[in-house]
């Protein structure tokens, strides 16, 4: 998955002109008694995504300052767009002249973790690794070892209509799921002269959610046993969070149920909605000024729901958390060099600077403090306190890209296949691709 924080930025910027610089020598020189490296004379390449650049900057350089300053080395980084960033990192990877660090999407870790694309680092050299966030580091870890660190994420959080809300007479965001479903039954009661109205609006392929559902009952989507993987969508407790999810949205969604949720931001901004669940930044797409999107030549307005939406943890349902991950390259002649950089640019000094840009930090232990030092990010920072990340296999992408849990959703809401029928389905196309040779 791609994440998009600051998507709009990244999208729009010109990749950064850094010139390259090849890696030099075989290995680090020595290392002194405290951890440090001597990297004088020596540069390591770092490939950051374009959200760096646009959004904290600062951090970027100031981490820089601190390991050249204690190292003696410089850095060189370079700025990659999301667009492309996959197809590079292959076509570099086979040749070598690679860089020394790279940036990666949380989810596009596991395929380079296991085909031994990244070197395996120490996790206790790394500030606040005890408390690393689950859903970014459980694509870092392979059998007990590690290959990725923690830079930073951004969780789903539940986003309201707080005029709505008050005119039905809610007081303040639900605190449990009880009182989700108790607010959503009067969300619609209260607008049922609107028949595009959702209460919760839920789009039927969006399994980020679904799944989110599921964890939130002890579900799972898959285990390994051994050395196969066996799906686990029809065990009682995912079939359990499945049907609650199910039931929801057809009680309180008119959201098309054969789309994803890529979509959802702009439609919530157009007025029929109580609820939607979304990345925190998403509040900001659908507050938006915009152009009438059926008549391009129209001024720019402000959406429906301008200034009328608050967000707030959804209660009792962990978050998938979208993030970034750093990696140490195979091929680099630096390692030593690239972790101690990693290690600045990960540690808690910078995790403040990127706090400050509505950010949310790699680790549990930062989010109180998060929160406090930026409200904006409060309601993402608490939710990211519970988070979940998919299979941690191999083969997972190739789950995603198939679009199995999507085809299963919208059969299930459909009424071609019942729960149970549709999680079965699912988890023999679940196993038979991940543990395909």
């Amino acid at each position: 998955m791609k994440r998009k924080i600051a998507v709009a930025a990244a999208l729009a910027a010109s990749l950064f002109g850094a010139a390259a610089c090849g890696n030099s020598g075989s290995d680090e020189g020595a290392t002194s008694a405290n951890g440090t490296v001597d990297g004088k004379g020596k540069t390591i390449k770092v490939w950051l995504m374009v959200d760096a650049e646009t959004s904290w900057k600062g951090v970027v350089e100031d981490a820089s300052k601190r390991f050249t300053e204690a190292t003696g080395a410089q850095v060189n980084v370079e700025y990659q767009q999301w667009a492309n960033h996959l197809t590079k990192l292959d076509a570099t990877l086979a040749g070598s002249d690679v860089p020394d660090v790279v940036e990666l999407g949380n989810t596009e870790f596991s395929k380079y973790v296991f085909s031994g694309g990244f070197a395996e680092l120490n996790k206790g050299d790394f500030e606040n690794s005890g408390t690393w966030l689950s859903g970014l580091s459980g694509a870092c870890e392979s059998e007990g070892k590690t290959y990725c660190v923690p830079y930073y994420a951004g969780a789903r959080v539940m986003i309201y209509r707080t005029d709505l809300f008050q005119k039905a007479g809610i007081a303040e965001a639900p605190k449990t799921y009880a009182d989700l479903l108790s607010a959503a039954d009067k969300l619609q009661t209260g607008n049922a002269a609107d028949k595009k109205f959702s209460a919760i609006y839920m789009p039927g392929q969006y399994w980020y959610a679904a799944m989110s559902w599921v964890k939130s009952t002890g579900g799972e989507i898959a285990k390994q046993d051994g050395d196969k993987w066996v799906g686990q969508l029809s065990t009682p407790q995912s079939q359990e969070g499945l049907q609650r999810w199910v039931d929801m949205v057809k009680k309180y969604s008119k959201a098309d149920v054969t789309k994803n949720e890529s979509e959802q931001a702009g439609i919530f901004s157009q007025g029929s909605g109580g609820i939607f669940y979304g990345n925190a930044w998403e509040q900001g797409v659908a507050e938006e000024v915009r152009k009438d999107p059926n008549d391009p030549n129209s001024e720019l307005v402000p959406t429906k729901v301008k200034g009328k939406l608050a967000a707030a943890p959804l209660p009792e349902v962990p978050s998938f958390l979208g993030g970034s991950n750093l990696g140490v390259t195979a091929k680099s002649g630096n390692k030593e060099l690239a972790a101690q950089w990693v290690k600045y640019f990960t540690d808690s000094k910078s995790m403040e600077g990127l706090v400050k840009a509505s950010a949310l930090p790699n680790a549990t232990a930062l989010l109180d403090k998060a929160a406090t030092d930026n409200p904006k990010i409060a309601p993402a920072a608490l939710s990211a306190k519970n988070s979940w990340f998919p299979p941690n296999a191999e083969k997972w992408a190739d789950v995603e890209k198939g679009n199995i849990l999507q085809t299963m959703l919208t059969d299930i809401l459909t009424g071609k296949k019942t729960v149970a029928d549709g999680a079965k389905w699912a988890d023999e196309q679940i196993a038979a691709t991940l543990n395909e040779a």
